[in-house]
């Protein structure tokens, strides 16, 4: 739960080749002697779907990748930077937060800590917060948060507002957001507004109207909790086709709390992601594979609340592309980490560490249908994590251990 809106985020289409013939400008950056390099091209390397490269190398010319391989074909640059053997991987694509918040929601933490049962409503509390707080604060908030989550490894960030819910609030809730990442999201439709609470159709009406005019120019996306005490699902298709109108497109929490039409919502309306896909029938299964919605698990709100965990393995055998995400929100998964997600999805939801790496890099960048992050193939956008581990498995294999060592974002080394 808890940029232009037409813009693609793709790069332009390349056919250079990724051999030691390709021409490279001297002024590039070589990283080198790398133990192991996760592609997420199966073209390249194992032909995995990881496209893992042995003893290699990547090439930075700007903010683009422009050469990978083996290290020892590596063509010559004016710069050169040595791995050491340690692994690389792209960097991690997190395209589900909710960062743009005031307070925090300890008390209600211990309580279901303590055999409480965890309910949506907890979201007004942080609500009240929210509008209490400065713009000032809530920039900071943000810029902390997303300097949090760089420091393990992500590169790219999603994040919603939803914690105004007011017309003035949720605006500038996305404004704030815009002045941190492109991939804003647009959650008016969180909860129905406590100013709203004896007429939700009012405040669906203020949602796809008023609300949605403040809003667009500042968002890429339109999301709604499709859920028992938020959004029934006739409520939901009203708020995300009016946003889809507005040139929004869509994303959807769904099926999180209890079986519902979220998913099936989501697939029908050609959303890029279904969020949560913690309750599902074969008929919701069946239409993720037949479409071309991403499910997006979120590991650490089923580890934060005590839910069940969302059958992965059941979605990946049906062939439904699976990205993994964080969730960071005040209220039902307080973490940045998206390698501490990666640790649980392979413990607790039955994903192979090579599945979890994959949906938190190339699935994360599926679900914002971006191409040109969550692979290091060139053309792609220079963004990775160098571990201090020999391989990528060792992000499941060492759970709670801080492995990523630096992090490469758009061509420069910022951790």
């Amino acid at each position: 739960m808890d940029s232009s809106p037409a813009a693609t985020n793709n790069p332009p289409a390349t056919s250079a080749p990724t051999s030691a013939n390709s021409a490279v400008a001297t002024n590039a950056t070589a990283i080198v002697n790398i133990a192991s390099l996760v592609t997420n091209d199966p073209s390249l390397g194992d032909g995995t779907p990881l496209g893992l490269i042995q003893d290699a190398a990547v090439v930075i010319e700007g903010d683009r990748v422009v050469w990978v391989g083996e290290s020892s074909k590596a063509p010559a640059t004016d710069n050169r930077v040595d791995a050491g053997r340690r692994a690389v991987i792209p960097g991690f694509v997190d395209s589900h937060s909710h960062l743009v918040f005031a307070g925090d929601r300890t008390a209600e933490f211990n309580a279901r800590m303590s055999g409480q049962a965890y309910a949506a409503g907890g979201i007004r509390t942080t609500v009240a917060a929210t509008r209490a707080a400065t713009d000032a604060e809530l920039s900071a908030n943000v810029g902390r948060f997303m300097a949090e989550a760089l420091r393990q490894g992500t590169t790219t960030f999603e994040t919603k507002s939803g914690y105004g819910l007011t017309v003035e609030d949720e605006a500038r809730a996305l404004r704030i957001a815009a002045e941190h990442t492109d991939e804003v999201t647009y959650l008016g439709a969180h909860i129905v507004s406590p100013d709203y609470a004896d007429d939700p159709a009012a405040y669906v009406a203020l949602v796809t109207g008023e609300m949605l005019d403040a809003c667009a120019p500042y968002a890429r996306w339109v999301d709604v909790f499709c859920e028992k005490g938020a959004f029934d699902g006739d409520q939901a298709r009203a708020i995300l086709t009016a946003g889809q109108a507005k040139g929004l497109r869509a994303r959807v929490h769904a099926n999180q709390l209890s079986y519902g039409p979220g998913v099936q919502l989501a697939v029908e309306l050609d959303a890029a992601s279904a969020d949560h896909c913690t309750h599902l029938t074969d008929a919701d299964v069946d239409a993720l594979a037949s479409g071309n919605t991403v499910a997006t698990l979120l590991p650490g709100a089923e580890f934060s609340t005590r839910a069940a965990w969302p059958d992965a393995r059941r979605l990946l055998d049906a062939g439904v592309t699976v990205a993994l995400s964080t969730d960071c929100n005040p209220g039902s998964s307080f973490t940045s980490s998206v390698p501490f997600c990666v640790a649980l999805a392979v413990r607790d939801m039955k994903m192979t560490p090579d599945e979890a790496v994959w949906s938190a890099t190339a699935g994360g960048a599926a679900a914002l249908r971006r191409t040109d992050v969550g692979r290091l193939t060139v053309g792609a956008r220079a963004d990775l994590a160098v571990l201090d581990a020999p391989s990528h498995v060792h992000l499941a294999y060492r759970p709670g251990v801080p492995l990523v060592a630096e992090v490469w974002r758009k061509g420069v080394r910022t951790v």
